[in-house]
């Protein structure tokens, strides 16, 4: 069940990546508040070492970078009186792929002892949740996303407001895909 629903969590996450997605502003700014609250409660718990440190600061300037990037080439569409918004691709495969990757990493470290005398499925006997605290390219991908979210969020409801008529396209006239 639990690992049903990891991957739903993250089909649901990497389909926000892609295609058209309806504005929905409330949802974006909760999404954008609870980020920056989570990345504030595990501030304290990161060692204070210049790895970390640096972890920390090149994860969210390189998330705000690609923010910035995937923001420039958002396109809105007005459907019904629903504004949308497409995502630059190819700033959400690089994203998702940095977070699948790290995330399998994890799992296998995490789960990697697949032998007979471990069992399928245990958890790796040296390995503890709070060792993700410990690693800085971990924290470096999780402030990445943090970075990444929070400017990309806050770039499209920014730039939703202030939308002209000109720049909206119609699914009639110009089609997704």
């Amino acid at each position: 069940m639990i690992a049903a629903a990891v991957l739903f969590a993250v089909y649901r996450r990497l389909r926000r990546n892609f295609g058209q997605q309806p504005l929905r502003p409330l949802r974006m700014r909760i999404r954008t508040v609870l980020l920056l609250i989570l990345s504030c409660a595990l501030l304290p718990g990161i060692p204070h070492s210049s790895a970390f440190v640096a972890a920390v600061l090149a994860g969210v300037v390189f998330g705000v970078v690609l923010a910035s990037w995937g923001a420039a080439r958002t396109r809105f569409l007005k459907s019904d009186n629903q504004l949308y918004y497409v995502p630059h691709a190819y700033t959400g495969v690089a994203i998702s792929l940095l977070f699948l990757a790290r995330l399998i990493y994890r799992l296998i470290q995490a789960y990697g002892g697949f032998g007979a005398a471990q069992g399928v499925g245990v958890p790796a006997p040296n390995y503890a949740p709070a060792d993700m605290l410990r690693s800085p390219l971990t924290l470096g991908l999780f402030f990445l996303l943090v970075g990444y979210y929070v400017c990309y969020y806050s770039a499209v409801l920014w730039k939703s407001k202030r939308v002209i008529p000109d720049e909206v396209s119609h699914p009639t006239l110009d089609p997704v895909t």
